[in-house]
C-alpha cells in the first residue's frame, strides 16, 4: 500500500473506524461448507442472504468465498493458508472488509483482524453486520438502547483481544487504589453501562405495560404482525390501517414497534359481534395493528434478549398474524424460523397464516399457473388454514379482515 502508517496505534484506529468513513466499502464474503450437514443449495441461499444484508448497509460485494471443510479452523475459522490467499485477493481488488456468515469466536476474529491490518482491512462476523445495520437504521431512543445493549453483549468476549490488555494502571475503588489491567477497567465500565441501559429499558417496559392495560380497559383488541424479514409486513400494515409505516425492499427496514388503528364498519360485523362489543350500526370497530421488528434465521440469543421488551407485546396480543413470502423457495424453513423465535419468547396466541406476494408467483404462463401454484401451497400447508393475499395489489385483503374478526 502507498500510504505510510505512523504507528501501530494509528493503524488500529483506521481499522476500528473503517465502517464510519464516507467511502463505499468493497466486501468479501466468506463461509465454510460442512461436507456432511449442509448442501450446496443451502449454502447459496445463505450467501444470497448475506449479500442482501451487505447491500442493505449500502456496500458492494465483490467476491464470495466458500470453502469445503469438515470443521472450522480453531485459529482463523477458514484456515491460515486460505486466509492468506484471500488477503492477497482483497489487496489486489482494493477490498476493505471481510465478512463471515457464521459467528466467530473472540480469538478467531482477533487473529483474522491482526492479519488484515497490513492491508488496512477489517473482519466482521454476521452478528457484527446485523448490529451495524441496526445502528444505522434505528430511529427511536428505545431501539437505540436495545441495539447498544446487544452490542455490549456481543463485544464482551472480545475484550481480551484489545491491545489495552497488555498495560496496567492504578484505579480508585471505594476504599483504596488498586492495580488492575485496562481490560478489567473496560469490563467494569461496560458492566455499569449495561446496567444503566437495562434500567432505561425497564422504564420503557413499564410505559408499554401501562399502554396495554389501558387498551384492555377500553376493550381494544390487538393484532400483532410477525414474519421473516422482507415478507412485506409493513406494507400489509399500511393497507389495513391506511397509515404510513416505513416500507423498503430490503432486510431490517423496520427496527421498532409501531401501533396503528384498523377501523371496521358496523356493516361488516355480525349481529353477535356488535352486541358483544356494544357497537351501534353507525359506529366503527377499532382494532389495534402492531407492526414489529424482523425475524431472521440463526438469530443469536443476545439479540432476542436485547429486544425482549419490544417483543413482549406479542405475548399480550389477541391474535398473531404470521406473514409469509409465498414466492420464497425456502418457505418451509422460514416459517420454522419464525415459529421457533415465537416459542422462545412464549408467544402462544392464536395465529393466522397469511401467504403474501401471490402477485409475484407468475412464471410466465399466466393466471392458471399462479392458481395451480396456490392450490399446491394450500394443500401442502392445509394444517395452517392459510389465506393468500397480495398486500402490494390489495388482493384478498377483505378476506383477511373477516378472518381476523372470526378469530376475535
Amino acid at each position: 500500500m502507498t500510504k505510510i502508517i505512523k504507528s501501530e496505534r494509528e493503524l488500529e484506529s483506521l481499522q476500528k473506524n473503517l465502517e464510519y468513513t464516507n467511502k463505499n466499502l468493497k466486501v468479501f464474503i466468506a463461509d465454510i461448507l460442512p461436507q456432511k450437514c449442509c448442501t450446496r443449495e443451502n449454502m447459496e441461499d445463505r450467501m444470497l442472504e448475506m449479500e442482501s444484508l451487505v447491500k442493505t448497509f449500502g456496500w458492494v460485494v465483490i467476491l464470495e468465498h466458500v470453502q469445503k471443510r469438515s470443521l472450522p479452523d480453531y485459529n482463523t475459522y477458514i484456515g491460515e493458508w486460505k486466509l492468506d490467499e484471500m488477503i492477497k485477493e482483497m489487496e489486489n481488488l482494493g477490498a476493505n472488509l471481510l465478512i463471515f456468515w457464521n459467528i466467530l469466536k473472540s480469538h478467531q476474529i482477533y487473529k483474522v483482524n491482526e492479519k488484515l491490518k497490513k492491508i488496512w482491512a477489517k473482519a466482521w462476523d454476521r452478528v457484527d453486520l446485523i448490529l451495524k445495520i441496526f445502528e444505522k437504521n434505528a430511529k427511536t431512543k428505545e431501539s437505540k438502547l436495545q441495539i447498544e445493549l446487544a452490542s455490549i453483549k456481543h463485544m464482551w468476549p472480545r475484550i481480551f483481544g484489545m491491545w489495552m490488555e497488555l498495560s496496567k494502571q492504578w484505579a480508585w475503588t471505594w476504599t483504596r487504589w488498586k492495580w488492575e489491567t485496562n481490560t478489567e477497567i473496560m469490563k467494569r465500565h461496560l458492566r455499569k453501562k449495561q446496567e444503566n441501559i437495562k434500567s432505561q429499558l425497564e422504564n420503557f417496559k413499564k410505559v408499554r405495560k401501562l399502554h396495554r392495560e389501558s387498551r384492555q380497559k377500553k376493550w381494544l383488541k390487538t393484532v400483532w404482525i410477525v414474519g421473516y424479514t422482507n415478507a412485506w409486513k409493513s406494507t400489509l400494515t399500511n393497507i389495513l390501517t391506511k397509515k404510513w409505516v416505513l416500507v423498503e425492499d430490503k432486510l431490517f427496514a423496520t427496527l421498532w414497534t409501531s401501533v396503528w388503528k384498523m377501523f371496521i364498519s358496523s356493516e361488516e360485523l355480525s349481529e353477535k359481534f356488535r352486541k358483544k362489543f356494544r357497537i351501534s350500526e353507525y359506529r366503527w370497530l377499532e382494532i389495534l395493528v402492531n407492526d414489529t421488528i424482523w425475524f431472521i434465521r440463526d438469530l443469536p440469543p443476545e439479540l432476542i434478549k436485547a429486544f425482549a421488551s419490544t417483543l413482549e407485546d406479542s405475548i399480550e396480543s389477541d391474535i398473531l398474524v404470521h406473514v409469509i413470502d409465498s414466492s420464497d423457495p425456502k418457505i418451509e424453513e422460514k416459517i420454522e424460523v419464525v415459529e421457533n423465535i415465537l416459542e422462545k419468547i412464549w408467544a402462544n396466541k392464536k395465529r393466522i397464516y397469511v401467504f403474501n406476494k401471490i402477485d409475484s408467483l407468475s412464471s410466465g404462463e399466466g393466471d392458471l399457473e399462479i392458481e395451480n401454484f396456490i392450490e399446491d401451497l394450500k394443500e401442502k400447508y392445509s394444517s395452517l388454514n392459510p389465506i393468500f393475499i397480495s398486500a402490494w395489489k390489495k388482493l384478498n385483503i377483505e378476506e383477511l379482515k373477516q378472518r381476523i374478526l372470526e378469530e376475535l
